[in-house]
């Protein structure tokens, strides 16, 4: 296919899983019924963002691939013949859980799945607690839309991963993401987190030449112990083509479902005029592969 129609489904969430699972499939049954067909939703969709605090207790929302959400959305994109991307608290084996990707293609199957590898540690943020970094590396899943690339929330501040997956034939850049304010920080500091969030986002697009959906959550969620102000996540899910561009975007204060029609093939044209693969001196690249030029 040459075109794609995604829908990015943006929502505030509460603690009973259940209820966010059955608001994420009642906002993908509108999505595909105004004519899209490829639904991303938000990190961790069908819970709260847990990683406030470190809670062994937590380990209770995790689950199998296969399990409870991922058979519920199999079915659902079976039945609407569109691809959804899911993003889940993965148990794969005991003692070992993973912030974990999962696109289910149109007829249901799993397509594939992407771990996060790059897992943050910071106030509010304690994701090292819970989730053992990705060992799958930075490859597209192939479904019957095209090659998607996705990858997971921190991840989306890394050009490497974002290169990597181009390299490998990406079509889409597809970021699920949970980030928001500290309701302590200045209105001038949130704002300027905001627009490097989106600023670097939209740079992998142009650097590439794929288009990015980010679809983030949105809400107010309270620090269960108390240590924190908690995070006010912004929301602000987009779309952006090969150039940058922003096709659609959500508010930062609601929930909401944005749409955009995306043109796989100007990711050809775009790389004709403005041709960074062709450039590209991988004969002297090879430090990017140490962790710092001493």
């Amino acid at each position: 296919m040459t075109r794609i129609t995604a829908a990015l489904i943006q929502q505030s969430n509460t603690a009973d899983k259940q209820k966010n699972l059955e608001n994420s499939i009642k906002e993908i049954k509108k999505a595909a019924k105004n004519g899209a067909n490829l639904v991303v939703l938000q990190e961790l969709h069908s819970s709260l963002y847990f990683c406030q605090i470190e809670s062994v207790a937590h380990f209770d929302l995790a689950e199998s691939i296969p399990g409870t959400t991922t058979v519920s959305l199999a079915s659902v994109a079976s039945s609407l013949n569109i691809v959804i991307v899911a993003s889940i608290f993965e148990k794969r084996a005991p003692g070992i859980y993973h912030n974990t990707a999962v696109v289910l293609d149109t007829d249901g199957a799993i397509a594939g799945q992407y771990r996060k590898m790059h897992i943050p540690d910071d106030p509010g943020f304690y994701e090292k607690f819970y989730f053992t970094p990705g060992d799958g590396g930075f490859k597209p899943i192939q479904t019957s839309l095209g090659k998607l690339g996705v990858l997971v929330c921190w991840d989306q501040w890394f050009p490497e991963a974002a290169r990597l997956m181009a390299m490998s034939g990406a079509q889409l850049l597809i970021y699920p993401t949970a980030i928001g304010w500290d309701p302590q920080d200045t209105n001038d500091e949130q704002q300027r987190q905001q627009n490097a969030w989106e600023i670097v986002q939209r740079g992998h697009a142009v650097a590439n030449g794929l288009p990015v959906l980010a679809c983030n959550r949105v809400g107010f969620e309270a620090d269960s112990s108390q240590a924190s102000a908690g995070i006010q996540f912004w929301g602000n899910s987009f779309i952006c083509g090969p150039q940058g561009e922003i096709l659609a975007q959500a508010p930062e204060d609601q929930s909401a479902v944005i749409m955009a029609d995306i043109d796989l093939a100007r990711t050809e044209n775009i790389r004709r005029i403005w041709p960074f693969f062709r450039d590209r001196r991988i004969d002297h690249y090879h430090d990017l592969a140490r962790l710092y030029c001493d």
